[in-house]
């Protein structure tokens, strides 16, 4: 069976979450979204696994609803580098517990812990305890690997074989890491991080998968590709759109060459900011193929625009929160998930303006275009076409939905 999966969030005990990321919350927004494997996040701090445990449990998997929920955390090591960590039950996460907290004072405080360990100790603990571990956001030139490492082994040392997938980040996406050949044969993963269960964010980027069943064991086998279990397709952002894509300034965020930001030693003559080294100029420099080279167990990438958005430009509205963008994405979830009628409802079914009809359209036929974000601002989509046009912006390369 295919299933959707989200296999990165956070509750509402991480720093700067939405106090709205509780398990009840999260549930149903996900299964208006179409999505029936979430992560849970956060599952070593002890109020939120007192919450999770609360749950039904069946094979690893704890159900709320029609949402089923995998235990998930996400830590910082002393490089600042995070990882995303997937544990099969209760016990192994306080086992973890145990293993992380002579490491950390945060592990009561923060959903996200930092912990005085490096990838390798932080992977040896996490594979005592029967988990799988990867690098969450790969890209990001903050917190992830590659802004710190040039290669999956400088980071985990002799662990490094047994990391079996990467997370891709909203700034990047399959034609960015298969231009690294030590991906290769990693599994990419594409998750929300959402710090929000509203509707662009929670699941904003997922993983469609088959399974056999709903189980810790099949989504492992999953991400491992083997058993018959494996990805059947990535979901994501326009890696343009993400807010890390380009070089540029984290005041201004005037975008520079990296070679204007060599000249300029890494200050913005405009504000005397800090200019932050874009994903795209750091695939670059860390490529071993100028173009992508994707193994043959790759899935196909499928960019997508969250229903809420493509709302908002339809009806030109700023903010997807607009009482207008809520009435109408409320209208199309009503009998479909969301995953339904951006990617496979009869439009001519679906009962809402013209223009909203219009605009997805338009999102399924590819003609979107994207400004890029740089320096922790995101980009922009518009929709090209009678909906979103006159704005200048970088072509899309996905010609169609139609063509997945």
């Amino acid at each position: 069976m295919l299933v959707n999966l989200d296999l990165h969030i956070h509750s509402r005990y991480s720093m700067a979450v939405s106090a709205d990321m509780q398990l009840p919350e999260i549930a149903g927004e996900a299964a208006r979204k179409g999505v029936k494997i979430m992560a849970t996040g956060d599952c070593l701090h002890p109020l939120w696994l007192d919450a999770i445990k609360k749950l039904p449990e069946a094979d690893g998997l704890f159900l709320l609803g029609d949402t089923h929920f995998v235990l998930s955390v996400e830590v910082e090591d002393e490089s600042r580098v995070h990882h995303l960590i997937f544990l099969p039950d209760v016990s192994k996460a306080q086992e973890l517990r145990e293993g992380f907290a002579p490491h950390s004072k945060t592990l009561e405080t923060d959903g996200r812990p930092r912990l005085h360990l490096n990838g390798a100790e932080i992977a040896d603990l996490v594979l005592e305890a029967g988990g799988l571990l990867g690098p969450a956001h790969a890209f990001t030139p903050w917190t992830g690997i590659f802004a710190y490492f040039r290669s999956l082994a400088e980071c985990y040392q002799e662990k490094a074989e047994q990391i079996r997938f990467i997370e891709l980040g909203l700034s990047a996406d399959t034609d960015y890491a298969d231009r690294i050949a030590d991906l290769s044969a990693r599994t990419f993963l594409s998750n929300s991080d959402a710090h929000s269960p509203r509707s662009n964010k929670l699941a904003r980027e997922f993983n469609q998968m088959e399974l056999e069943d709903f189980s810790y064991q099949d989504l492992i086998l999953a991400i491992k590709r083997e058993g018959g279990r494996r990805p059947i397709k990535n979901v994501g952002f326009f890696p343009e759109e993400g807010k890390y894509n380009r070089t540029a300034c984290t005041r201004c965020y005037r975008q520079y060459s990296l070679s204007q930001k060599d000249e300029l030693m890494g200050r913005c003559p405009e504000c005397g900011g800090r200019i932050k080294l874009g994903v795209a100029d750091r695939v670059d420099l860390l490529a071993d193929y100028e173009k992508p080279l994707h193994p043959f167990h790759r899935p196909p990438y499928l960019h997508i625009i969250p229903l809420a958005e493509i709302i908002a430009l339809a009806l030109g509205h700023k903010s997807v929160m607009t009482a207008g963008v809520q009435k109408r994405w409320s209208e199309l979830t009503a009998k479909e998930t969301e995953i339904e009628v951006l990617m496979q409802a009869d439009l001519a079914q679906l009962k809402t303006e013209p223009r909203v009809i219009e605009a997805i359209q338009n999102f399924r036929m590819g003609r979107a275009e994207v400004r890029p974000g740089g320096g922790g601002k995101y980009g922009e989509v518009r929709l090209a076409g009678p909906v979103g046009a006159g704005k200048e912006g970088q072509k899309a390369t996905q010609k169609s939905l139609l063509e997945f």
